[in-house]
């Protein structure tokens, strides 16, 4: 971008500054501390200047927005065309209960619905199971059958909404779900949009939320992703997600590194089905966390869809834009948001939105101020989303196509991200012999992945205990205060009345049709068939997402029981 005789100008420039202007004041005053590093402990420079970037070439690292590689965004307009999709997480209690928290966020100006379940309905089992004992409706919604599909969407014209649905090991379950729903509304497949979060890697490598083995749920996925292709082109059947990883303690380079490579799993495993790469991976989106280090945050966004571009056009022969444009969801950081002084958690969101915008997210999810207590409130839930309408309508941020492209931290920081992140893809790579989907596979057998976020989790509370990491509240600027206020909870009865609903629907439905639905699913299984087609037929004949998922286990077996000690 600068030819040699520029550089050399600006360097003796630099040189002079140093010696004249910097080390006089260095000498008097000092800084505030001998080294600056972002929340990954990534060291940065005082300055930056075009020498930090004399290698970058325009055109090939940079370009323009809705031009390969992307770096600046996957889409020329970006927010100068429309915003991003605000979506605001939500579930809890029972279906009736999240269906009133989704008509207020609608009627608020929420632009897309993003599902929160609760922990029975997330591991397969149902609200009657022993297991789920203390849990039905607290941390989400339950779900046991396509009755509860049906009052949670009730009111709701499901071909006019976007729904995202965080949820994993049943996510087939749920999928089938949102599809019986659309077909009992009348809707055309290929209308139905949203995504499924349906990402059984990232479980295996930190949510840890699982029923059968690896190698089985990626068959799964597989087979929605197979079926999404078919039926519903406008539906992401997977959303690749890093958040859960950065929340488990990662760096933000070894979130996107860990993240792109399992979306390079998924992308090995389809093309091994035979699927077309420029059919199914315009499907794929990807989720990602946006922490507090807003430098580092939007280096991180613009290499990984640099990188994405590149790996799918030079490793898997990508050839419509499509395939090469990585998409994003957005989520601002649970793990940063405090009990102590939780409305400066609204700060900590704003800064880590205003980084998931400056990075060119797709849609943004903001963390209300006081989920670090218990399930928001209603109050912290309108915060949270008026800080993204003001960031939106108010700051100017989304005016601005890429609106630190160029600024040479900005563009440095990029560049040794890409690095970083590559490093580590190549080395998950060899991991396989060759093979990214067998890297994983195999790394989350030897421990590689908990290994490396582990180190990284234990030196970031290093730091935050020899307070070199501030925690404003929790490290310092405390206050005493009462870090329990009121806050919202769970009737407690809500487990009897979603108990009294399931025995009603297994008493009303025909059990000769569910008996034969999970028995045409279990042959189906057998066979080596694509699952979907049978577990939407299992939940229109209202069988439970323990019935269903009884099935997988019975075929795959229990990874919990796999991982036991004898």
């Amino acid at each position: 971008m600068y030819d040699e005789q520029e550089l050399d100008a600006i360097r003796e420039q630099q040189e002079q500054w140093e010696a004249e202007t910097l080390e006089p004041v260095l000498e008097n005053h000092g800084e505030r501390q001998d080294r600056f590093a972002t929340v990954s402990n990534h060291e940065v420079d005082r300055l930056y200047t075009p020498d930090d970037i004399a290698d970058l070439d325009f055109d090939d690292d940079i370009g323009f927005p809705g031009e390969p590689p992307y770096t600046r965004g996957p889409y020329p307009t970006m927010y100068r065309g429309r915003t991003w999709t605000m979506r605001q997480f939500a579930g809890f209690g029972t279906a009736e209960e999240t269906n009133e928290r989704f008509h207020y966020l609608i009627d608020e100006g929420q632009t897309g619905l993003s599902t929160a379940f609760d922990m029975p309905s997330l591991m397969g089992i149902d609200s009657d199971h022993k297991m789920s004992q203390g849990e039905v409706g607290k941390e989400g919604v339950a779900v046991d059958t396509l009755a509860d599909m049906e009052i949670l969407f009730d009111g709701i014209d499901i071909s006019e909404v976007s729904t995202s649905f965080t949820i994993n090991p049943s996510a087939a379950v749920i999928y089938a779900m949102y599809i019986a729903l659309a077909d009992q509304q009348g809707i055309e497949r290929s209308e139905v949009r949203g995504t499924l979060q349906n990402d059984m890697l990232k479980e295996f490598i930190a949510q840890k939320e699982w029923v059968i083995p690896p190698g089985p749920s990626l068959d799964v996925v597989t087979d929605t992703i197979e079926f999404a292709v078919k039926e519903t082109p406008n539906f992401h059947p997977v959303s690749i997600s890093g958040y859960h990883i950065r929340e488990a303690g990662s760096t933000a380079a070894q979130e996107a590194a860990f993240t792109l490579a399992d979306g390079f799993a998924y992308v090995e495993d389809c093309l091994d089905r035979g699927l077309d790469v420029d059919e199914f991976s315009p499907l794929l989106s990807f989720f990602f966390n946006s922490h507090n280090s807003i430098f580092e945050e939007v280096a991180k966004f613009r290499a990984a869809r640099r990188i994405y571009a590149r790996v799918m056009d030079e490793w898997y022969d990508a050839d419509q834009p499509e395939s090469k444009r990585l998409k994003f969801h957005t989520q601002t950081a649970g793990q940063s948001l405090t009990a102590q002084q939780p409305l400066n958690n609204i700060v900590r969101v704003t800064i880590q939105a205003l980084a998931g915008v400056f990075g060119g997210t797709q849609s943004l999810h903001t963390n209300s101020f006081d989920e670090a207590l218990a399930l928001p409130s209603e109050k912290a839930v309108r915060v949270a989303l008026r800080t993204q309408q003001i960031i939106a309508d108010e700051s100017g941020a989304a005016d601005i196509v890429d609106p630190m492209g160029g600024s040479f931290a900005i563009e440095k920081l990029t560049n040794e991200m890409e690095s970083e992140i590559m490093s580590y893809i190549k080395e998950i790579r060899e991991i396989g012999d060759g093979s990214i989907r067998d890297g994983v596979l195999d790394g989350i057998d030897q421990g590689y992945f908990q290994r490396e976020i582990g180190d990284a989790s234990y030196e970031y509370q290093q730091h935050v205990e020899r307070g070199e990491e501030v925690v404003v509240g929790v490290n310092k600027y405390t206050i005493e205060e009462d870090t329990s206020p009121d806050i919202l909870k769970v009737d407690d009865t809500t487990r009897k009345r979603q108990l009294e609903r399931l025995e009603r629907v297994k008493d009303e439905r025909d059990d000769e049709a569910v008996n034969s639905a999970l028995e045409a699913l279990s042959t189906a299984i057998e066979n080596s068939e694509n699952v979907m087609p049978y577990i939407i037929t299992a939940v229109k004949a209202y069988a439970t997402m323990g019935e269903i998922m009884q099935v997988l286990e019975d075929h795959h077996g229990s990874y919990q029981e796999q991982l036991s000690p004898v």
